[in-house]
């Protein structure tokens, strides 16, 4: 019984991986279809994912698509190292990194909207934020608030890098430990390691009443400690 398990496991993967080959072989040759389909199966995955990782969840949508621009251009120089899925996921991480890079440096140039002042009725300076207030829920709000995922997402942006992202890729996206070492060019005992201390971060911060969480976690990570 056990036998036939194992040669029903190994004869599913090898059909797995020929598929994944003839899909990476149509990619290659160009074809509309292949790549319709990788977008229509990975579109989704890699917008939650980016939205889970940078500062404005706003970005994400077009971080998506500068993706599977990144996807198409490179495909021709992919030779199967890793999974695709693996190398789609690498290159999203990749302009995640690079986002939240760019929002570190222009975050520190610009002026809080609480400070921005603009001219109102008959010359009179006002401040901007006065005039941009709408005090309806936009439809993410409305919905994340009947769910309670809603509170798990809030305190997950609370999880500082890199430990945020190892969460994300195993506990929600389900990759193995390998598959996460591979994605994020770490050896196996880092992924397990800030995935302990991911977790244990994020337990720390739902345990906290809503009327008494900070604004940031408190979970201070020494520099170099984890940044491999």
């Amino acid at each position: 019984m056990q036998a036939d398990l194992t040669m029903g496991n190994l004869a599913s993967a090898l059909t797995l991986q020929s598929e994944e080959a003839a899909l990476i072989a149509e990619l290659q040759a160009g074809s509309e279809e292949a790549f319709a389909w990788l977008i229509a199966r990975f579109h989704q995955p890699i917008y939650s994912l980016l939205a889970r990782t940078v500062q404005d969840r706003a970005d994400a949508a077009d971080l998506t698509q500068e993706v599977f621009v990144k996807v198409f251009r490179g495909v021709g120089s992919f030779h199967g190292e890793s999974s695709l899925r693996t190398w789609i996921y690498r290159i999203a991480l990749h302009e995640a990194s690079n986002q939240r890079r760019w929002w570190m440096r222009h975050k520190q140039q610009e002026v809080p909207i609480e400070q921005e002042m603009t001219e109102g009725e008959g010359g009179t300076p006002v401040r901007l934020k006065e005039m941009l207030v709408d005090p309806a829920e936009g439809p993410y709000e409305i919905a994340v608030h009947a769910e309670n995922w809603a509170r798990v997402e809030a305190a997950l942006k609370q999880v500082p890098e890199p430990f945020r992202t190892t969460l994300i890729l195993r506990d929600i996206e389900g990759f193995v430990y390998e598959e996460v070492a591979e994605i994020e060019g770490v050896n196996l005992g880092t992924v397990k390691s800030r995935l302990v201390r991911g977790r244990a971060c994020l337990k720390a911060i739902l345990t906290i009443p809503d009327s008494a969480a900070p604004a940031k976690s408190g979970f201070e990570v020494p520099l170099g400690e984890e940044a491999q």
